[in-house]
C-alpha cells in the first residue's frame, strides 16, 4: 500500500508561504515554484492572494492554494495549523515569512499594537512551527524557513527582540530535530529592498546604498543554506561582517546604530 504522505515521484513536495503577495514572501514562492513546488499560499487580503496564485500557477505549471488567513487572529492561525498538521497532504517546505515592523519606539505605541506585532513575528511562527514539526518529524523529512532579521543581534525594540526569539528557537529546533531529518533555518536579512520599509515610512535612503540588498538575492541565498542545512542564513559578507561585530560590542554601543532604520 502506498503511503499518503509520500510526494509523488519526482516532485520536491508542497511548500507553504506566509505573506507571499509581497517583498520577500512573494520571492520565496516565485523561487519555490520555479523548483517545481507546489504551493500553499497563506495572507489576509484573498484577493491579492487569487492574482499571485493565478500568476504563479501560469508561469510555472504548478498547483497553487489558496489560504486566506490572518495571523493576529487564533481561529483563523488555527486553520493554517491544520492545514499543515494535515498528514494526508503533507507539506515539504514551511516558510514563516509574514511580519511587519511599529514605526513608533514602544511608548508611543498602544498595547494593542504591539501585541498584534508579537502575535505575527513570534506567536503565529511558533504555533505553525509546532504544527508543521509534528508531521515533519514522524514522516522523517522536511524543512522550516523563519524569517528573521540581522536585528535580532541588536537591541532595537520589540522587534528586534521577537526576531532574537525567532533565532534562538530556530538554532535550538534544528539541533533537536536534525538527527530525525528536519532542517530548520533562520534567515537574517538586513536591508532588503521590499515593501517593508516604505510601510514604516522610510525609504532607501534610511541606510547607506551599500546595506541594500535585492529580494531574489536574499532568498536565493535562503534556499541554498537551507538545502545545505545550515541553521543561520545572513545573505553578504557585509552582514556577516556585522552580526559578527554585534556579537562582540557592548550592548549600549550597538544602541548608536538606531539611526539606521528599522530592520
Amino acid at each position: 500500500m502506498s503511503d499518503p504522505s509520500a510526494a509523488p515521484a519526482g516532485s520536491p513536495g508542497t511548500a507553504l508561504v506566509t505573506g507571499p503577495t509581497s517583498g520577500l514572501g512573494h520571492e520565496f514562492a516565485r523561487q519555490l515554484a520555479a523548483r517545481g513546488h507546489d504551493l500553499v499560499l497563506v495572507a489576509r487580503n484573498e484577493a491579492r492572494l487569487a492574482e499571485v496564485a493565478a500568476e504563479l500557477r501560469e508561469v510555472y505549471g504548478v498547483a497553487v492554494e489558496v489560504l486566506p488567513a490572518d495571523l493576529v487572529d487564533r481561529e483563523s492561525l488555527a486553520t493554517v495549523e491544520r492545514r499543515l498538521a494535515d498528514r494526508s497532504r503533507p507539506v515539504e517546505i514551511l516558510v514563516n515569512n509574514a511580519g511587519f515592523g511599529l514605526k513608533d519606539n514602544f511608548l508611543d505605541n498602544t498595547i494593542e499594537q504591539e501585541q498584534a506585532h508579537l502575535d505575527v513575528l513570534v506567536v503565529a511562527p511558533m504555533r505553525l512551527a509546532h504544527a508543521a514539526l509534528g508531521a515533519m518529524v514522524e514522516r522523517g523529512h522536511g524543512k522550516l524557513l523563519n524569517v528573521s532579521s540581522v536585528s535580532a543581534f541588536l537591541p532595537r525594540g520589540t522587534y528586534s527582540a521577537a526576531k532574537a526569539w525567532v533565532n534562538r528557537f530556530s538554532e535550538w529546533a534544528h539541533h533537536e530535530y536534525g538527527p530525525r531529518g528536519v532542517t530548520v533555518t533562520a534567515l537574517c536579512p538586513g536591508f532588503v529592498r521590499t515593501e517593508f520599509h516604505q510601510r514604516l515610512g522610510s525609504d532607501t535612503d534610511s541606510a547607506p546604498s551599500f546595506l541594500w540588498l535585492d529580494a531574489d538575492y536574499v532568498v536565493t541565498q535562503a534556499l541554498a543554506d537551507l538545502d545545505a542545512g545550515k541553521v543561520l542564513s545572513i545573505p553578504s559578507v557585509r552582514y556577516k561582517t556585522i552580526t559578527t561585530t554585534a556579537r562582540l560590542v557592548p550592548g549600549g554601543l550597538l544602541q548608536r546604530l538606531q539611526s539606521l532604520g528599522r530592520k
